[in-house]
């Protein structure tokens, strides 16, 4: 299977453009949507979390409190590396049965954390979507209503802006207007089912 690895900073639109080529008929592999799997009220990794933590990051439904953990680990360094520890190993072995099981031409792994974890390993090829930092605050606080602290302890959690575009193969502007980026994609759709061929 050809993998394409989708990724940029918090912010930046990669779910827009995920669902861009799911129109196209792509299976996408969403490592945020596994993240929330593994965590399901009755997982031994939620069990884990709420003893390390406390019963205070548990909603009353026995979900997890995401912006309460998140407000959590964003603030303390070795809170994040220690859920990182327990979640980035379950999240990689779902990612990859996920993958395994994808029928279209190509598949794409939208993962936040695609450069800063091993999941870059399972990827043929980077594709960075990318806008300044200032964009990704302004529509992060539109997006979620996490506090400004917390978004940009969060932005600085995540690799640098250039560091990023340094490791990307193709790079997605996504400061215009949905229409650009709709075309942008199509550009790069085309490009791809022309590498998964040259695979087979």
């Amino acid at each position: 299977m050809f993998v394409i690895g989708l990724t940029g900073g918090i912010g930046s639109g990669k779910s827009t453009v995920a669902e861009l080529f799911a129109e196209r008929g792509i299976e996408i592999v969403d490592a945020d949507l596994i993240a929330r799997e593994v965590v399901l009220p009755g997982t031994a990794a939620l069990g884990q979390i709420a003893s390390h933590f406390g019963s205070s990051i548990l909603a009353a439904s026995g979900e997890l409190d995401r912006a309460a953990l998140r407000k959590r680990v964003f603030a303390d360094t070795s809170a994040r590396l220690w859920l990182e520890g327990l979640l980035h190993p379950l999240i990689h072995d779902r990612i990859v049965q996920r993958i395994d099981a994808c029928q279209s031409p190509y598949c794409i792994l939208a993962s936040p954390l695609l450069l800063e974890t091993s999941q870059h390993q399972l990827v043929n090829r980077v594709l960075v979507v990318d806008v300044d930092e200032t964009s990704q605050l302004q529509r992060t606080l539109q997006r979620d209503g996490s506090d400004e602290a917390t978004i940009r302890g969060i932005i600085a959690a995540q690799m640098a802006r250039q560091d990023r575009l340094r490791q990307a193969d193709d790079v997605l502007d996504n400061s215009g207007d949905r229409s650009k980026l709709d075309t942008n994609v199509d550009k790069l759709h085309t490009r791809y089912l022309e590498l998964a061929e040259e695979l087979r």
